[in-house]
């Protein structure tokens, strides 16, 4: 994956990505003349398009554990995984309406995975919320919940 940053945090990032390196085969490598690249800048919020777009893709990441360079990658977030309703309810009343997108199921193939509540790529109980719980654990017999997932 080739990147460049314009962010000030660049030792940041680049911990970001050595943990990439030492966990999994995705390698990043500067940029130099390729067409296709992410460009890592610090705008106004957290984003990046889902997955490898053509020429220069932004990928803002304004605030620290944010995870959108996983969505570059073409990670979805775990709560939106085909399965989810096995494990998680959502409670759309509760979703401010111009977020609701955000919670939309989408295809996947989970590959047998476990549904992992405590992912860095699932939201909290309470995000986006208009007054209450957005995402509420379904207790199984087969899960353990770990204390910030109730």
């Amino acid at each position: 994956m080739v990147f460049f940053t314009a962010s000030t945090d660049r030792a940041v990032i680049a911990g970001a990505m050595a943990t990439f390196h030492s966990k999994t085969c995705i390698r990043f490598v500067s940029r130099s003349t390729e067409i296709d690249y992410l460009s890592i800048e610090n705008r106004d919020g957290c984003y990046s398009s889902l997955g490898r777009t053509c020429g220069k893709q932004v990928v803002s990441l304004s605030t620290r554990g944010c995870v959108y360079l996983n969505h570059a990658l073409g990670f979805y977030h775990e709560h939106t995984r085909s399965d989810r309703n096995r494990y998680v309810t959502i409670n759309w009343q509760n979703i401010n309406t111009a977020m609701q997108y955000n919670f939309n199921k989408e295809n996947t193939n989970n590959l047998n995975t476990p549904y992992d509540y405590s992912s860095l790529m699932h939201y909290g109980k309470t995000a986006v919320t208009i007054n209450l719980n957005t995402i509420t654990p379904q207790v199984h017999n087969e899960i353990l919940l770990i204390y910030k997932d109730i």
